[in-house]
């Protein structure tokens, strides 16, 4: 049996969690696995589009997140897992899933994963990526405009709606459960570079090269 860790990697909308995330996952490639909370997004198929489009998708109710900790529990023990495919353009799951196998470090990013008792207690790192407020907004426009086809209109509508009152509801509190939190993401050179060290170590490799 492989003697996993799992390494949390939470954050608001645009902090940097991702940026982090793929700088450790190039690093490592195959050697690690990487688990996203969005791909739990409820399946909402018995719901019309336009009634998906104004659903609360910052709330810890619109995951299923006890899905995630099964998968998470049968990668520990050594069982592959079938993670389901979640469409931001359709806002619903595409019902399609993949295959993922159990390897010795495994991340799993989102901006809730600290909220939930059960998850958060399977995590052995927890990392909170910390941003100010002014730039996450201008990341999440960006983002949604560009990769998911929003118009700027509906990205500041559900930000003012949703994002911004569940991430001072659920997300900012849950930053006192991190063991690391680290300021500006993946640009915080110091921090990653102590990161990789880590997850080195545990892979037993060479040591991770210098990100400073």
């Amino acid at each position: 049996m492989l003697e996993t860790i799992f390494i949390g990697i939470a954050g608001g909308t645009g902090s940097g969690k991702t940026t982090l995330t793929e700088h450790i996952k190039k690093r490592f490639g195959d050697e690690i696995t990487v688990l996203y909370h969005d791909d739990y997004y409820r399946d909402q198929t018995d719901m019309p589009f336009h009634v998906r489009c104004r659903q609360n998708y910052d709330h810890p109710a619109a995951f299923e997140t006890d899905l995630l900790v099964r998968h998470l529990q049968a990668l520990r023990s050594g069982a592959s897992i079938q993670r389901p495919v979640y469409s931001f353009s359709d806002y619903n799951r595409t019902g399609e899933t993949v295959t993922v196998q159990p390897s010795k470090v495994i991340i799993v990013e989102g901006l809730l994963i600290f909220q939930n008792p059960d998850l958060r207690d399977l995590m052995d790192i927890k990392i909170y990526v910390d941003t100010d407020a002014d730039v996450r907004i201008l990341r999440r426009i960006l983002r949604d405009v560009k990769e998911r086809g929003r118009t700027i209109e509906s990205v500041v509508d559900q930000y003012l709606t949703t994002v911004k009152p569940m991430h001072e509801q659920f997300i900012e509190p849950s930053k006192r459960f991190a063991d690391i939190i680290v300021l500006e993401g993946g640009h915080n050179l110091v921090a990653l570079d102590m990161i990789m060290q880590r997850i080195a170590t545990h892979l037993g490799t060479q040591a991770a090269q210098s990100y400073i």
